[in-house]
C-alpha cells in the first residue's frame, strides 16, 4: 500500500492528466497499474479491474495479447522506424493492402497518420486542397453536426460540436456550418426508433442547399456520435447524406476512429448503411491498443487531383515523424489477421445479444435511467432526472463521475460521459464477464440513489 502512495504522489507532483480537472486527483488519485491480461488491468496491490471502456475504445482483443505480443516481437527485431518519404517498408505496404480490402468499396489510397486527431487534420486538408486545386475556390467551409466530437487538434476541435472541449478555444477555430444533429432518444418528431425515417436530417439538408457552394465537406461519426454520450441514429441519415454530397459537389469525410473496427456490430459503421464516404478517418481500434497510428483512406477521385508534377505544387505537403510506423503497422496487420481468422464480426453479434439481454434484464426497476440504447458492442444507460420529462440531470452533480467512483471500487473502469454509463468491453469478454460488468454497473447506479 505504502508502495502505491508514494507513485501516486510522485505521478502527481510530475503529471498533468488527460481530459480531468487535477483538483479531484486530491481524493481520488489515480491508480497505479502494473499489468493486464484479458479484459482485466491489475494495479500494483494485486486488485483487478475491469476494463468496460477498452482504455478510451481502443483495446480489442485484451491487454498483453500473446498474438500481438508475437507480432511486436518480430518487427522490433527488423526494423523500429524508417523514415516515410521515398522510402517504405512491408507492414505498412501489408496494411494498406488489407485495409482496402475490407473498407467500402472506392476507398484506394491511404495516408499514414499518428492518432485520430491527426487523421482528421488529414482528411480536412485534403478536402480543402481538392477543391482548390479543381478551382472551387469558393469552396471552403464544412459542416458538421451538433453534438459532434472529432478529436482535440484546432482543425479536429473546430469541427468538434461539444461544447466542454471546445468553447473556451472558440477564438482560435475554423468557421464551421453546424446543422442540429440527431437524438433519437429526444426524437422532435415524437417518433420512436423503429419508426424513424431520418426525418431529423432535413436540418442539415437545408443549411446545404443554401450553402452548397461555399462547403467542401460534410464530416460526420457513422451510426454513433460517441463522445455525445453514445448517441445512436439511423442508417437511414447516412444514406441522405450521401446522396446529398453527390448532389453538390461536397466530400463526406467519415470519422470510422471509435465506430470502426467492429464497435456497432459491422466492420465499419458505413456498412449499416451500405454507402461510401470519399474519405475514411481510422485509429483507436486500428492497433487492437497497443500503439498510436491512425489512417485516412480516400478514394481515387481525391488521390488523382494530387497527381502531378512536383512543380505545379499540388503534392499533399503533410507529414508526421512517425508516419508509417513500422511497429504500429505489423500490429495493425496482427489485428485485421485476428478479425479474418477468428471470424470476430460474427462472434461479437452473439456477445452483443448477450449484453443487450443481461442489460435490460436488469434495468427495468433502476431509478432514473431514461433510456438503455445499443448497437453492437456499444451499450449506453443514459440518466435522467425525470425519466416521464427526460429532464438531464445538471452537469455540476457530476452523478456519471459519482457512479463510475463506485463502480472502480467494486473493480470495473466505467468511465462515464456526463450522465451516461456506457459499455464498450474488449471483444474477447466472456459471458461471465459480462454479466459481472453489468451487474456492478446496475449496482454502483443502485447505490448513489438509494
Amino acid at each position: 500500500m505504502n508502495k502505491m502512495k508514494n507513485l501516486q504522489q510522485k505521478d502527481l507532483k510530475y503529471i498533468w492528466h488527460p481530459c480531468s480537472q487535477m483538483k479531484d486527483y486530491e481524493d481520488f488519485p489515480p491508480i497505479i497499474i502494473k499489468k493486464g491480461k484479458g479484459v482485466f488491468l491489475e494495479d500494483i496491490n494485486g486488485k483487478k479491474y475491469l476494463d468496460a471502456v477498452s482504455s478510451w475504445w481502443v483495446n480489442l482483443f485484451g491487454h498483453s495479447n500473446q498474438r500481438i505480443n508475437d507480432a511486436l516481437y518480430r518487427q522490433a527485431n527488423k526494423i523500429e522506424h524508417v523514415i516515410f518519404a521515398n522510402f517504405s517498408h512491408e507492414a505498412a505496404i501489408e496494411l494498406a493492402e488489407r485495409i482496402v480490402k475490407i473498407t467500402p468499396a472506392g476507398l484506394n489510397k491511404v495516408f499514414f497518420g499518428d492518432n485520430g486527431s491527426s487523421a482528421i487534420e488529414i482528411a480536412l486538408k485534403l478536402s480543402f486542397q481538392y477543391h482548390q486545386q479543381l478551382g472551387k475556390t469558393k469552396k471552403t467551409k464544412f459542416v458538421a453536426l451538433s453534438n459532434a466530437y472529432h478529436g482535440e487538434t484546432i482543425g479536429a476541435l473546430s469541427v468538434g460540436g461539444v461544447d466542454l472541449y471546445s468553447k473556451i478555444y472558440k477564438p482560435l477555430l475554423l468557421e464551421v456550418i453546424r446543422p442540429k444533429g440527431p437524438d433519437c432518444y429526444r426524437c422532435r418528431y415524437g417518433l420512436d426508433r423503429k419508426s424513424c425515417m431520418a426525418e431529423c436530417f432535413e436540418d442539415l439538408e437545408k443549411e446545404v442547399i443554401d450553402k452548397h457552394e461555399e462547403i467542401t465537406a460534410i464530416i460526420i461519426e457513422p451510426m454513433v456520435q460517441a463522445a455525445a454520450g453514445m448517441k445512436i441514429y439511423s442508417e437511414k441519415y447516412l444514406k441522405k447524406l450521401r446522396k446529398l454530397c453527390d448532389d453538390y459537389d461536397i466530400n463526406l469525410i467519415a470519422d470510422e476512429i471509435a465506430v470502426g473496427f467492429g464497435r456497432t456490430g459491422e466492420m465499419f459503421a458505413c456498412n449499416h448503411a451500405d454507402i461510401s464516404p470519399d474519405i475514411m478517418c481510422v485509429s483507436k481500434g486500428l492497433t487492437a491498443g497497443y500503439l498510436p497510428l491512425s489512417l485516412a483512406i480516400m478514394t481515387d477521385k481525391i488521390y488523382d487531383v494530387f497527381y502531378d508534377d512536383y512543380s505545379s505544387m499540388k503534392a499533399f505537403l503533410h507529414s508526421h515523424s512517425y508516419s508509417g510506423n513500422p511497429l504500429g503497422c505489423a500490429v495493425a496487420v496482427e489485428t485485421l489477421k485476428i478479425f479474418k481468422e477468428d471470424n470476430i464480426i460474427e462472434k461479437n453479434k452473439i456477445k452483443a445479444q448477450i449484453l443487450r439481454k443481461k442489460v435490460e434484464e436488469k434495468i427495468d426497476d433502476v431509478p432514473h435511467v431514461g433510456e438503455y440504447r445499443q448497437i453492437g458492442m456499444i451499450g449506453a444507460i443514459e440518466l435522467v432526472k425525470d425519466k416521464k420529462t427526460k429532464e438531464s440531470f445538471d452537469w455540476r452533480e457530476r452523478v456519471g463521475y459519482q457512479i463510475y467512483k463506485r463502480a472502480v471500487e467494486k473493480g470495473v473502469l466505467l468511465r462515464p460521459l456526463g450522465n451516461i454509463i456506457y459499455f464498450m468491453p474488449p471483444y474477447i469478454i466472456s459471458e461471465e464477464e459480462i454479466d459481472f460488468m453489468v451487474q456492478t454497473a446496475i449496482d454502483s447506479i443502485l447505490e448513489y440513489f438509494k
